[in-house]
């Protein structure tokens, strides 16, 4: 839901019919039902990840002040150290979960005790060409995953631009895996990961959020470093077992 709370009009979301096998029925949700279940989520000790923009976390927190102290909530995004040598040089403004909606960011890091898992930590991830294979092989998960893989490469070609320009990734790169490794931190994977609690300071300037690490600022925990390549070899096989143990039990 945007309510007039991001950055841009239009988001520029890909076509449908591409990426999906068949259509799927738009499903209208009402806002208050939404925030009510990220209520009722918080209060029985649900993990509450964020992979979008944190609009949703504001509005519950609108509602139910204080909430947010209360939930284990693990954010994607986050640009407080500089991106390695090796890997895209983005700047700040690629934060897109962050950037998009920087009021609802400011005020959900402000006001919960968040696990960030920065955008400068996950694009040291990588989906491959060379994933395709086996994730066609692990069900219908895998296939679709496969299909919008292949769509997304050609649409966005990130082998050209990072795999061939960035020796940190492989040539063969798709996509970054963003969401994913948020999601895995998230439910306690921790091979590689380092975690550091960190005073941070948040502050608008020009439309844009900047964290700062700053003395007088929140103690706040931080991933500071993955090994990408372990989390990608990772994630492939969780999906693919994933489909052989449903094969075996069936």
């Amino acid at each position: 839901m945007s309510q007039g709370f991001y950055r841009y009009t239009e988001l520029g979301y890909p076509s449908e019919e591409r990426y999906w096998p068949e259509p799927i029925p738009p499903s209208s949700n009402i806002t208050e039902e939404a925030i009510y279940l990220l209520k009722q989520s918080i209060e029985q000790d649900a993990t509450i990840i964020g992979i979008g923009p944190f609009t949703n976390l504001y509005l519950l927190d609108l509602e139910y002040p204080g909430i947010l102290m209360q939930a284990n909530l693990f954010l994607m995004g986050g640009y407080i150290y500089p991106i390695r040598s090796g890997f895209p040089h983005w700047g700040n403004n690629m934060d897109w979960n962050i950037q998009v909606d920087v009021k609802s960011a400011k005020h959900v890091i402000e006001n919960s005790n968040p696990t960030l898992i920065p955008l400068t930590v996950s694009v040291e991830t990588a989906l491959r060409r060379a994933d395709l294979d086996d994730l066609r092989k692990s069900g219908g998960l895998g296939q679709l995953i496969a299909r919008q893989a292949e769509a997304f490469a050609e649409d966005e070609e990130m082998e050209r631009k990072y795999g061939e320009t960035c020796e940190g990734l492989p040539k063969d790169i798709i996509n970054f895996q963003h969401d994913p490794l948020a999601c895995a931190i998230a439910l306690g994977w921790n091979e590689g990961i380092e975690v550091s609690e960190i005073p941070l300071k948040l502050e608008l300037r020009d439309g844009w959020l900047h964290e700062k690490i700053d003395a007088t600022g929140k103690p706040t925990k931080v991933v500071t470093k993955i090994d990408g390549n372990k989390f990608n070899e990772f994630w492939v096989k969780t999906i693919s077992n994933q489909h052989s143990a449903h094969s075996e039990s069936a």
